[in-house]
């Protein structure tokens, strides 16, 4: 099955495409990953470009990442002396964890001139490759990524992408996993303020805050963002912020909940805290 096409939202409308964390020893997150049952894809180096004309050099910076049917998780690391790694390691030295929030779109000019009239002074968009290996051979993912300045966001690193090739991402032989991991459906994020945050992001997104799970919330056309502060945060998670503000970690639908490893246990669902080589919280919802 083609699972690309499913990761273009339709014009318009916005989906959660993504989440990172930012992790200091690629090989420690990777041993991580498969414990907690998901099958990775190989270290990826990433390039940036910057024009679309110029030629590629390296971002200091690569992955590995959990493709879903909806979605993907990203880990990636610093492997290199470059603006790009010492961003993440400024991150990393704060916590360990998610610091960055994809949204997908079709529209990466119309997001970047939309973010322009709301006041959040959006960096030129960046193209964005890296070299993928398929059945067929060696390929080019391309993506087009719209981010705001350093201090805008300051949850972390909250962005717009366009895929431009997602059918090399997107490959059938790396969407089963052994967890049943299939769909990224929630982001949870912890903040002082949760209405402050929330209206903020409504503004970034162009999406009405509204109400989710009896907190602060944005619904995507896929994917949702809860804010809670500290306290609800220990109370619905169990885990205490190692900073604020903090992407405390997301909701993945699974089909077979007794496939995922042990945790914290509510109706349908599994609470899992990884251990510090990837950080934050993977809720588990068997639907």
């Amino acid at each position: 099955m083609d699972y690309g096409p499913f990761q273009r939202p339709a014009p318009g409308t916005l989906a959660v495409d993504h989440i990172a964390h930012w992790v200091p020893d690629r090989a420690a997150a990777f041993d991580e990953l498969v414990r907690l049952g998901f099958a990775p894809t190989p270290f990826s180096e990433q390039f940036t470009r910057a024009n679309p004309d110029a030629p590629p050099v390296s971002a200091g910076t690569g992955n590995h990442c959990a493709m879903l049917e909806r979605g993907y998780l990203e880990f990636l690391a610093p492997i290199a002396d470059t603006p790009n790694a010492a961003t993440l390691r400024n991150g990393i030295a704060r916590y360990t964890g998610v610091h960055l929030i994809a949204f997908g779109t079709v529209e990466p000019d119309a997001q970047h001139a939309r973010l322009m009239r709301e006041g959040f002074a959006p960096l030129d968009p960046v193209a964005l490759q890296r070299a993928i290996e398929t059945p067929d051979g060696p390929r080019t993912a391309r993506f087009s990524v719209v981010r705001t300045a350093a201090g805008a966001m300051p949850e972390g690193r909250v962005q717009f992408v366009e895929h431009k090739t997602p059918e090399y991402l997107w490959q059938a032989r790396w969407i089963s996993h052994p967890n049943t991991a299939y769909a990224l459906t929630r982001v949870h994020l912890c903040v002082a303020d949760p209405a402050e945050a929330v209206a903020r992001f409504a503004r970034y997104t162009g999406l009405p805050a509204t109400t989710i799970n009896d907190a602060p919330g944005i619904a995507g056309a896929r994917g949702d963002l809860v804010f809670r502060d500290a306290a609800a945060m220990k109370a619905a998670f169990g885990i205490a912020p190692p900073a604020l503000p903090w992407i405390a970690g997301y909701t993945l639908a699974c089909r077979d909940l007794t496939k995922v490893p042990a945790g914290r246990e509510t109706a349908h669902k599994r609470v899992v805290v990884p251990s510090p080589a990837l950080g934050g919280v993977i809720e588990f919802e068997e639907i």
